[in-house]
């Protein structure tokens, strides 16, 4: 009985806040009410949104910040595609629409269309009307459109849940979600699109953190990932602990070779654990720079105040190591520590590369489960690191001349985000909670040794974990540790159970990015374009279980494989 007085009063509350307070301006009673309500603005919420609009439903779109979008508004400009091939529907549509922005002269502010030469890995090919690579502020204006276009699109900005108490269920059904605000929504189906899994994990659907060990699902390229080499299990070489390395010989000790004056920052005490062995740790976060060259855009690299040298003695060391070994992998040569990669425009997104860069290994691991307050503490170190780091690499002495020339030419853009340093707000969550349903997608789905039978969208880039942590190794050098890089056998579909919880969870809850997938195999499938397939891929099966007043469970897949097909999406 008391619990039904605290359900009762809370609902009053809610009520009372929406009458009383408004959101965003004004806010009616029946306005809370939706077909599908998706909480997470991401590049797969938005697409969910479009294709549950299409489908004649009204949708709610929840997004915790004020920019929608996710990675693909934040930074990340140069698609991860794998196979051009395996993108269709809406996300196929959304590189087209980028196709179509940069054949506009007025959409070239910084260059001549004529003078991007783009980026081979992802490059536009003649004939092509897709275009892969493009700034953060035209994929938002590209979003925002789409979403426009859509009369029956409610965008909520700024609404985080309640993740004590935010998800009400009856007879395993979500019947309505509460935001820390107070105000509630009910909706018929609810998606969860956030790259943390918040919703998913409020509503008490299983999930996982962290490596499984290779041993619970047969793998080879999950646990601890110390040995240089791996064999896959279709008897590939994986790329393990050779990538994004540091050179050989680099101290760890605050005072070179005296291990009592302490290990310098970021470094674990003890080794990596058992080769194979599951943990609880997470792939590095970072931040994807939108940076330019062009003199008029460019804010220059700062010196953030919380600026400690000892943060980045590893870098300094690490530089000074290559060029007394003079060998090949040596920054003194000219190397950076960056994946610098043209965008449109001047600009770059520039990502992780080498044994020390903008990865902050290490420094994520309780950011899935934190506290809002908490994870933007995680976030703002995260921005501090790399800030320092750029500042380290354009103006410190012991960085070698050739690199500090090269690197102070950049800086942050003035017309990208909202942030007066240029700096974007989206972190890289590479990795977060991933849900345990039904169907686990694995290293064998991914190497085809296993293929599903109810495909809602395919993958296709190779299996791609960053660095987890950093530790000292048997000849007392400092070493990386986590990064897989290895290929999938093609295109590969994924399953549709790997998108809905087990039925006794949740029978209306869909979770397209947060998906049922091992470390390894949730390496290969965490692209924006795929998580944009399986988006939309999951509305069409929320507007089905809407219409056919189903759990999602209960969605036959033939039918729901036909509404597939007619929305353009490619699952073979």
């Amino acid at each position: 009985m008391e619990n039904y007085f605290k359900k009762v009063f809370r609902s009053y509350v809610s009520v009372a806040l929406v009458y009383c307070l408004g959101l965003n301006g004004s806010f009616s009673a029946s306005a809370q009410s939706y077909d599908l309500v998706i909480y997470g603005g991401t590049s797969a919420g938005v697409a969910a949104a479009i294709q549950g609009a299409r489908m004649g439903k009204q949708v709610l779109l929840i997004e915790p910040s004020s920019r929608l979008g996710g990675l693909t508004t934040g930074g990340l400009g140069q698609t991860d595609i794998g196979n051009k091939q395996a993108i269709g529907g809406i996300s196929r549509e959304f590189y087209e629409r980028v196709y179509d922005h940069y054949e506009k002269p007025e959409n070239w502010n910084w260059e001549k269309k004529e003078d991007y030469k783009g980026v081979a890995y992802s490059r536009t090919e003649e004939g092509e009307k897709s275009r892969w690579t493009f700034e953060p502020s035209a994929a938002l204006k590209i979003y925002q459109e789409m979403i426009n276009e859509e009369s029956n699109i409610t965008v909520r900005y700024g609404e985080r849940l309640d993740r004590t108490q935010g998800v009400e269920k009856e007879s395993g059904e979500i019947q309505r979600i509460i935001m820390e605000s107070g105000t509630a929504y009910t909706g018929k189906v609810f998606m969860d699109a956030t790259y943390e899994g918040d919703l998913m994990a409020t509503a008490g659907v299983s999930y996982t953190l962290g490596r499984e060990s290779n041993a619970q699902y047969g793998e080879t390229l999950n646990g601890v990932q110390a040995h240089r080499y791996n064999v896959s299990l279709r008897g590939n070489i994986a790329r393990n602990a050779r990538n994004h390395e540091f050179v050989d010989g680099v101290d760890p000790y605050v005072v070179p070779g005296d291990p009592a004056s302490g290990l310098l920052p970021y470094i674990e005490e003890g080794g990596p654990g058992i080769e194979g062995r599951g943990d609880d740790k997470i792939q590095a976060y970072c931040y994807r720079m939108c940076l330019t060259d062009h003199p008029d855009n460019r804010i220059p690299f700062e010196k953030p105040d919380d600026y400690d040298t000892l943060h980045y003695e590893l870098l300094l060391r690490n530089f000074e190591a290559a060029e007394e070994l003079e060998t090949m992998y040596t920054y003194g040569g000219g190397f950076i520590p960056w994946a610098n990669s043209a965008m449109p425009n001047r600009k770059t997104d520039t990502n992780n590369k080498y044994g020390f860069s903008t990865d902050f290994i290490g420094q994520n691991y309780d950011y899935p489960e934190a506290g809002y307050e908490e994870r933007e503490k995680i976030a703002d170190a995260h921005r501090s690191y790399q800030k320092g780091l750029m500042w380290t690499l354009a103006h410190h002495p012991r960085i070698p001349e050739k690199v500090r020339e090269e690197v102070s030419r950049w800086g942050t853009c003035k017309d990208e985000f909202d942030r007066e340093d240029g700096w974007p707000d989206q972190l890289y969550i590479r990795e977060a909670r991933r849900m345990v349903s039904d169907l686990v997608m694995t290293q064998h789905h991914c190497e085809k040794l296993e293929v599903v039978e109810d495909p809602i969208g395919l993958a296709a880039y190779g299996m791609d974990s960053h660095h987890m942590q950093r530790y000292v190794d048997a000849n007392g050098f400092v070493q990386n540790e986590g990064n897989v890089q290895s290929s999938v056998a093609g295109p590969y579909p994924i399953s549709y159970r790997s998108i809905v919880p087990k039925k006794g969870e949740a029978k209306n809850l869909l979770v397209p990015v947060c998906l049922s997938a091992t470390h390894v195999a949730f390496g290969s499938i965490r692209m924006e374009p795929v998580f944009m397939v399986l988006g939309q891929s999951a509305a069409i099966a929320a507007v089905m279980a809407i219409d056919g007043q189903k759990a999602v469970q209960d969605i036959a897949y033939n039918e729901l494989k036909m509404q597939l097909l007619e929305n353009k999406q490619i699952l073979e």
